[in-house]
């Protein structure tokens, strides 16, 4: 008997035309990603009828629930379907490396449409008006580096056959920890010994009455980025900052060259005052749980710098 493997589990992902309708076979790509709880589920309302015994009546389904989080690799190419699913469509300049980016603040997102393909059963999951609702990774010293996008979908369509055909590749090649650097108004700063980065675009459910138990949509609401910084206390650099009230700028990059890097970059970051504690005879860090807003110059709360050779990221462009 065939039982399922992660090692061969496969996920493809497109971008649709049309929010809930997946794109025809062979505009899909095969996207690398670590694990998956993206899915759908319909739970049972256990029966509150009296007068029956002790023995309920029978449950009744719920509502159907379409949604999960994928964790994939921060890659130089694949990282651009995540991207653009979370900020909208970037814009692409040059011509070798091409350079995309991506601003905060779209009203207009992208869907997509994700098979999940299991292929001892086999198994193969579609999921339709797929919307990328959160986005965040980690910043250490060593160690993979790892996103994890937090998705919502409007419905899912189960079959023994995939509806992807054959997927186009990205060529793997991964940013690793080693690569990273953060800089605070374009200096480097010192010190840190970890950042986390969470984007959300807070996608508000359309929950109406239909007869397939789908939802009518997600909408995007207002969106927030925010993480926290933590620091060995050195310097008052940070401290000053949040003391002071004054926002400060931050650069979050991973460089492999020059024509192949990520930079994050949010020009007005919030800092609070930490407390300081001292828990012994280690060192003393700080935890800076902050927050980004809007600025007037970028026109936007962040953007979002690929640098890769990657045309662009419509379904039909193979890299």
């Amino acid at each position: 008997m065939a039982r399922a493997q992660g090692a061969r589990s496969v996920l493809a992902a497109a971008f649709e035309t049309t929010y809930g309708t997946p794109p025809a076979a062979g505009q899909f790509w095969q996207m690398p990603f670590a694990s998956s709880t993206l899915g759908s589920e319909q739970p049972l309302l256990a029966s509150e009828l009296l007068g029956y015994g002790r023995d309920p009546q029978p449950p009744v389904k719920d509502v159907i629930t379409a949604d999960g989080d994928i964790v994939v690799p921060v890659d130089l190419r694949a990282w651009g379907v995540w991207l653009k699913g979370a900020f909208g469509a970037p814009i692409t300049t040059g011509t070798t490396p091409k350079t995309h980016t991506f601003k905060s603040g779209s009203w207009s997102l992208p869907s997509l449409s994700v098979e999940i393909g299991m292929p001892e059963v086999p198994y193969y999951s579609m999921l339709s008006g797929v919307m990328v609702n959160t986005l965040s990774w980690q910043m250490r010293r060593g160690g993979l580096l790892t996103a994890t996008a937090g998705l919502i979908a409007q419905g899912e369509a189960v079959g023994v056959a995939s509806l992807a055909g054959v997927l186009n590749a990205y060529t793997l090649e991964r940013f690793g920890q080693f690569n990273g650097a953060i800089k605070r108004n374009s200096v480097s700063l010192a010190n840190i010994v970890s950042a986390e980065v969470t984007y959300s675009n807070n996608l508000d459910r359309i929950e109406t009455i239909r007869s397939d138990g789908k939802i009518d949509g997600a909408d995007p609401s207002q969106a927030a980025l925010n993480g926290q910084i933590v620091a060995r206390f050195a310097d008052q650099t940070l401290l000053t900052d949040a003391v002071n009230g004054t926002p400060c700028a931050l650069d979050l990059s991973f460089t492999i060259s020059a024509s192949k890097s990520f930079t994050l970059t949010i020009p007005k970051v919030h800092l609070p005052k930490p407390r300081l504690a001292v828990n012994g005879p280690q060192g003393v860090q700080a935890t800076f749980a902050w927050a980004a807003a809007y600025d007037s110059t970028l026109q936007a709360m962040c953007s979002a710098v690929l640098v890769n050779d990657v045309t662009n990221y419509n379904n039909t462009t193979v890299a």
